[in-house]
């Protein structure tokens, strides 16, 4: 086995062990499926994990990040599962409960919505998303004065690799 698949080989089984521990009794290491993947981890029903670690995962970039975030996504529906998590290891971080998990806010907002999520329980969890995507958020529901376009002041683009 090379070695990269080793490293994601002990993060998935971590991350597993670490579900059976926190409530899933049932999860387990997912055998690959090639091109209809549904990630990681299975005996989760309702969720797809997509499990990152090494260099790979400590150093992502923002567009690195987007791109494991669609390919949670296609596992996701090739799972049929209702929610896709990208896990990623964090450097110095043994537990996977102290990594990242990382998903778009529309899950989050959706899961609090249906009162999977209680709003007071909600209010005390942090996510990780990039300032113009909170303050995009923030517009749309309609805080902030109307917007008069600025030159130069158009929101970065995140490229999709690098």
């Amino acid at each position: 086995m090379s070695r990269s698949k080793d490293i994601g080989t002990r993060a998935e089984t971590a991350v597993a062990r670490w579900l059976q521990a926190n409530g899933w009794p049932h999860a387990e290491r997912r055998q690959l499926r090639g091109r209809d993947d549904a990630g990681d981890i299975t005996g989760t029903p309702g969720v797809c994990w997509e499990v990152k670690a090494g260099d790979a995962a400590i150093r992502a970039s923002d567009g690195q990040v987007t791109a494991w975030l669609e390919e949670t996504d296609r596992e996701r529906t090739n799972a049929r599962a209702d929610v896709g998590v990208l896990v990623l290891r964090r450097r110095g971080k043994a537990s996977p409960g102290a990594w990242w998990a990382v998903l778009p806010v529309a899950s989050i907002v959706g899961l609090t919505a249906t009162g999977l999520i209680h709003h007071s329980v909600a209010v005390s969890m942090p996510a990780r998303m990039l300032l113009v995507d909170f303050v995009g958020i923030l517009r749309t529901s309609g805080y902030g004065d109307p917007l008069v376009p600025v030159a130069g002041m158009e929101r970065e683009a995140v490229p999709a690799t690098g």
